[in-house]
């Protein structure tokens, strides 16, 4: 019986070590609020090698991935907001390594976490700004 117990918590110890703490807890992707100042903006978003990601009308939320899927490649992106009779603005939204990433995995001693899993999936990132806002000048 204590043998068929320790087996079972040493699997459960093992499935847990194979984990990135910020892939449990975080995802692949992330969704950013697109706002401006007129509403009824369009706007477009390019990301790090220039290709159109998505398009729009603000206000509206996008999904964005935080990694383009290769070792340690988060995501970065340009948006463009522009409106009849308005000068166009373009912001950044930059990628950066969130909390669950460096803490997580120090608590939870998943080495394979830091290493592997977290890296190649994207969840070590967040993108920045949350709310990508911007306000249009008119032009005169």
């Amino acid at each position: 019986m204590f043998v068929r117990k320790l087996i079972v918590l040493c699997f459960f110890l093992g499935m847990f070590g194979l984990t990135g703490c910020a892939t449990i807890i975080g995802d692949n992707a992330q969704t950013v609020q697109v706002n401006s100042n007129p509403q009824g903006a369009k706007f477009e978003i390019k990301d790090e090698n220039g290709m159109l990601i998505t398009s729009g009308t603000t206000p509206q939320n996008v999904v964005l991935d935080k990694s383009d899927g290769s070792y340690f490649g988060g995501k970065d992106y340009q948006i463009t907001f522009t409106k009849e009779g308005y000068g166009s603005n373009t912001l950044p939204i930059t990628h950066s390594v969130n909390g669950w990433y460096i803490g997580g995995n120090i608590v939870f001693g998943s080495l394979i976490g830091w290493l592997l899993v977290d890296p190649l999936n994207g969840g070590m990132y967040s993108l920045k700004p949350k709310v990508a806002s911007s306000t249009l000048v008119a032009n005169h």
